[in-house]
């Protein structure tokens, strides 16, 4: 435990020195990680596929906020969608617009997870996203989570139906346009995974920010069972098929990287929680102070002693 501490420590201190630096680095991984997956599972224009052109697009990311790289990664979505349907195009240019009103124009901090949450998906450890969100945002972030859940499965679609879209050109568009809607808004399976991503997201905010020892534990494992009650109940009302064995493996492996996560962002000794009870002129004051646990990294000198010569005798 000591040797983890220590270790916390020094990438903090590493991290404080060479912040700038590092920054534009996660930036640059984090869009070319996105761009990468896009092009592999929805690569329908070929120009896009050239493996300079994520490259490209992920150096120019990493001198960029997070605000405009989530619209650049969804621009680079766009361009893939046209290559295969003109309605489902319009309709994720549609949904982006409405989000971007209604959210980002007043809460753009949070932008990164509408790319963030399909990644994690396409990573196949999805359930982690409301576990950590949920410990280190607010309650409203649960909007471009959704958001996210409901770009993966729109991509998901068009990936397991690209032959339909492209041939199908006698339907009227608009009448194509609709049909869309309606096949999209009536998926099962997202339906529920949303609903179980916000519940959780909002289980987890709500019971991390109580005052009683071990809440961010409390929270990861609140936040879990929240998940896996939705989906089950999913399963058994809205007939959604899900693995269960896969579901199982995914929620712990999503328990353990929220638990690293909150080691390294909330690690605290309840041992030494202190009581306060101060007052002014208008009010009484309780205050539960909880100490962070943290450890000065060791400062090891090294010194070299050279043996002293021996001297010869004087005759």
């Amino acid at each position: 435990m000591m040797g983890l501490l220590v270790f916390k420590e020094r990438l903090k201190e590493f991290y404080a020195r060479f912040e700038i630096y590092i920054t534009p680095v996660i930036k640059f991984l984090f869009s070319l990680l996105a761009f990468s997956l896009m092009n592999k599972n929805i690569g329908f224009m070929t120009k896009l596929t050239e493996p300079y052109i994520p490259l490209v697009l992920a150096l120019v990311c990493s001198f960029l906020p997070y605000g405009a790289i989530s619209f650049l990664a969804a621009g680079f979505m766009l361009a893939h969608l046209s290559g295969i349907s003109l309605e489902i195009t319009l309709v994720m240019a549609v949904f982006i617009v409405v989000v971007g009103l209604l959210y980002y124009g007043f809460q753009p901090g949070d932008s990164y997870l509408l790319v963030l949450t399909p990644v994690f998906f396409l990573l196949k450890i999805p359930y982690a996203i409301p576990l950590i969100v949920g410990l280190s945002g607010s309650v409203i972030s649960v909007i471009p989570v959704s958001c996210g859940v409901f770009i993966y499965y729109t991509l998901l679609y068009v990936k397991q139906n690209a032959g339909v879209l492209t041939n199908d050109m006698s339907v009227d568009q608009v009448v194509k346009f609709m049909q869309l809607m309606k096949v999209l808004l009536s998926n099962k399976l997202m339906l529920v995974m949303v609903t179980a991503f916000a519940l959780s997201l909002v289980v987890v905010a709500v019971t991390r920010s109580l005052s009683m020892d071990y809440s961010w534990i409390i929270a990861i494992v609140a936040g879990s069972i929240a998940q896996l009650s939705v989906i089950f109940v999913g399963d058994i009302v809205a007939d959604v098929s899900v693995s269960v064995i896969r579901l199982l493996v995914g929620i712990l492996f999503s328990i353990v990287i929220a638990g690293i996560y909150t080691f390294f962002v909330f690690a605290v000794d309840y041992s030494r929680t202190e009581y306060v009870q101060f007052e002014d002129d208008d009010y009484y004051y309780y205050v539960k102070a909880v100490p962070k646990l943290t450890v000065s990294a060791p400062d090891v000198k090294v010194q070299k002693i050279n043996a002293r010569k021996l001297q010869r005798p004087q005759r």
